[in-house]
């Protein structure tokens, strides 16, 4: 199998060492996105639920150039900075996974920049 790395301007390129994703066969592992604009590639503001609006909007475009959705998602994996934004974020990611969504981890974590509210790491597979 070959590792095809995925890249996209509709989501934030970091400058960081690190591939927005990376397909192997018929699975695309995203990188940990934050509440980044792709435009700008600078931190967007909001409360949880705007903050994980845009992660998911990153992550979705992501999936798209890939060639998958955020329907044939087999993993995720969350961070919040607090676990008192747990109820918030859930009805925010709820709207993405409105039915029979991955399974999750979610747990509280220092983020990499004060301004982050959520990180969310995605693994998902290729459709039929």
């Amino acid at each position: 199998m070959k590792r095809e790395v995925i890249d996209t301007d509709r989501a934030p390129h970091t400058g960081m060492p690190y591939a927005q994703a990376v397909r192997y066969g018929n699975l695309v592992f995203v990188a940990g996105q934050v509440a980044l604009d792709p435009a700008t590639a600078k931190p967007t503001g909001g409360d949880i639920a705007a903050q994980t609006r845009r992660v998911l909007d990153n992550i979705t475009a992501i999936l798209e150039e890939a060639g998958t959705s955020l329907q044939y998602a087999l993993d995720s994996l969350v961070f919040l900075k607090t676990t008192a934004d747990y109820d918030a974020f859930n009805a925010a990611y709820r709207a993405y996974f409105p039915k029979d969504g991955p399974p999750r981890t979610t747990v509280e974590a220092a983020m990499p920049r004060e301004q982050f509210l959520v990180e969310i790491r995605i693994i998902a597979g290729m459709p039929d």
